[in-house]
């Protein structure tokens, strides 16, 4: 069933036209990522489908009563409530509903008209019926899961929105969308601010979410995980491909040859049927014209082709200048603090010629700090670094602070390699998609793909054998991200890099390396290898040296730290369910005293008032059993990861 239908979608700003009649639907159920170069309209697109924005031409049909959610790049919540109660006007008539009941039970209790308790019973019996179909019990527990997968933890709970980070509001905005649970879910980039556990929540959450999805994101890997069709905005047009974000590079790949081909034969066609109406008209005959006007007709009334639309993309490549020895990197016991705070310690791990390894761990945890030692930008407060024979080493600063800012894109690469020639130099600078003038813009007004584009252009010449690459991913367009992975899969030299990017450390790394504050665990094996090893109660891979075998062991001792407090609420939780269960059973309890009672039956409405709350208190009874199943098959779960 198709819920909404987009069709021939224009909008412009000035005399920018930025969707040029855009069509495509969105079935029930249907996840679809939306891709595209920055500025192609994607997020306006979203905002036409949501009302915010009015578009110039085109209409957009919706399924009557459809429930439409939206995540947007800012958030909309109240500054002046806690987090907490944020959430809770998700479930405003659902707490309405459990205090009209608790009414309804007092009213129960002290009416003695019989015919007012019989419809306060039946009136109890709809609504209770109405609270559990829409899981009333179960709303904290929702809250309290959604808030922790999201990184939101209990002691933030009570905190106004006003005193929350942009980061945090954003997640906040994300956990009051998901509890919407609306029909269709409206995302641009909603793995911003998230870390790395909080956005493998998201995407299992998404994955068996059971409503519609419309998802920008620059994160393939979320997208390859979460939709099972992909969109395409590409010259103000939509195409749409079946299959996740890998199918979608395979097929559009697939499609643009294919439909080049064919435009490539009916240009061929047109130029032969041109030659051959000049010739019939070069005869200057009667018959020869008359068939030649035919044919022109003919000719006219094809449906030309429009030619296939191509981004432009960057092209390069790494090499290196010379071989290195066998070994290219020791790291021992590296300890580093800030002010008298320990930022990391115990770090030991080695790297050998040819290795491609995956820095990965949490936010503030170090890795770029390690960096930074690495390349002598930082002296270590404990440890050793040592190098192999015939290093050279190539660093990419995702911040790029190495440029200066005052120099145009020319001379920051030309001062580097002074001995180049200019057409090089500029010929270089060209795979990169700076070309004529944009050479000559200074790197301070440049956007921060462009100055990640300069420096990837100064690391390809440099040909260094040992590459330090931090977030190298970070604002690159998807096609430069995969034209990056291309050319690291060709590096002949060593590879060790920071990213979040899981479907780059899919295609480069052989190795997955997991920083902690005390150390550093290694699984071999790509970004996929690691989740199915780690979520595996199996002793990750030992490395070579002392250190890491030291580290490994710790982090065995301190094995699921990160689940404990996941398991902390879900262990409140099975309390609360406990305490209902309880109160609940010690008024059932009252209700048979009551009944037991010969007295009872001496007042035939009393009798049947009561034995309507019982049989209520009953059915309570089992839908809070049932919840406080799922609680501890949860924290069982948790605790057996």
């Amino acid at each position: 069933m198709i819920l909404i239908s987009v069709q021939d979608i224009i909008k412009g700003f000035g005399a920018h036209e930025v969707l040029k009649g855009v069509s495509f639907s969105l079935q029930k159920g249907e996840k679809m990522g939306l891709v595209g170069v920055n500025g192609c309209g994607k997020t306006t697109l979203m905002r036409i489908i949501t009302g915010e924005v009015e578009a110039d031409g085109g209409m957009i049909h919706k399924n009557k009563d459809l429930r439409i959610g939206y995540l947007a790049q800012v958030d909309d919540i109240a500054l002046t409530d806690t987090v907490w109660g944020a959430l809770l006007r998700v479930f405003e008539p659902v707490i309405a509903m459990e205090n009209r009941l608790r009414e309804l039970e007092h009213q129960m209790e002290i009416n003695s008209d019989p015919e007012a308790a019989l419809k306060l019973t039946a009136d109890y019996q709809r609504l209770l019926d109405r609270f559990n179909e829409a899981e009333g019990y179960a709303y904290q527990g929702e809250m309290l899961g959604v808030l922790n997968g999201l990184g939101l933890k209990p002691e933030m709970h009570d905190r106004l929105v006003g005193t929350l980070s942009g980061g945090e509001r954003t997640r906040l905005s994300l956990a009051k969308l998901l509890l919407q649970k609306p029909d269709i879910i409206l995302m641009d980039e909603p793995t911003n601010h998230l870390d790395l556990a909080a956005i493998e929540w998201l995407q299992e959450y998404l994955t068996e979410y059971k409503g519609s999805l419309l998802l920008i994101s620059h994160d393939r890997y979320f997208l390859d995980h979460v939709c099972n069709t992909m969109g395409e905005i590409l010259g103000g047009k939509m195409i749409k491909f079946t299959g996740n974000y890998t199918e979608y590079m395979r097929k559009r790949t697939a499609d643009f040859e294919t439909r080049m081909k064919a435009y490539n034969l009916q240009q061929k066609e047109i130029e032969r049927e041109k030659a051959i109406i000049e010739r019939y008209r070069s005869f200057n005959r009667e018959k020869s014209i008359k068939a030649a006007e035919s044919r022109q007709k003919r000719l006219d009334k094809i449906e030309l082709l429009e030619k296939p639309v191509e981004e432009h993309q960057v092209h390069f490549s790494f090499d290196a200048r010379r071989r290195s020895g066998e070994d290219a990197l020791e790291v021992k016991d590296l300890k580093k603090t800030f002010d008298g705070q320990p930022v990391f310690e115990n770090i030991s791990f080695k790297m050998r010629t040819g290795d491609r390894v995956a820095l990965i761990g949490p936010n503030g945890v170090g890795k770029s700090t390690l960096f930074k030692i690495l390349v002598n930008h930082l002296a270590p407060d404990k440890g050793s670094v040592k190098f192999g024979t015939n290093i050279d080493l190539g660093y990419y600063d995702q911040h790029q602070q190495e440029l200066n800012p005052n120099n145009t894109v020319l001379d920051e690469v030309w001062n580097s390699f002074p001995t180049m020639e200019q057409h090089k130099v500029r010929g270089a600078l060209g795979m990169f998609l700076f070309s004529g003038d944009d050479v000559f813009d200074t790197i301070s007004s440049l956007s921060g793909g462009e100055r990640g584009r300069v420096a990837l252009t100064k690391l390809m010449l440099k040909r260094d054998n040992l590459l330090l690459l931090d977030e190298p991913t970070n604002h690159l367009d998807m096609d430069s991200r995969e034209v990056l992975e291309d050319a690291l899969q060709d590096f002949p030299g060593t590879i060790l890099a920071i990213s979040h990017d899981r479907y780059f450390i899919n295609r480069f790394a052989d190795r997955v390396m997991v920083m902690n504050a005390d150390g550093v665990t290694e699984y071999l094996g790509n970004f996929d290898d690691y989740i199915e090893k780690r979520d595996r109660p199996v002793p990750p891979v030992a490395a070579a040296g002392d250190g890491v075998t030291k580290t490994a062991i710790l982090r065995e001792r301190k094995r699921d730290r990160k689940q404990s407090a996941f398991i902390r609420e879900l262990k409140a939780a099975v309390k609360k369910a406990e305490e209902a269960i309880e109160a609940n059973e010690q008024r059932i309890a009252e209700l048979e005293a009551i009944l037991a009672d010969p007295a009872t039956y001496n007042d035939n409405d009393k009798a049947l008032r009561i034995g309507e709350e019982y049989r209520a208190e009953q059915e309570k009874t089992d839908a809070l059993y049932e919840a406080l199943e799922a609680a501890e098959l949860a924290v069982e779960e948790a605790e057996g990861e």
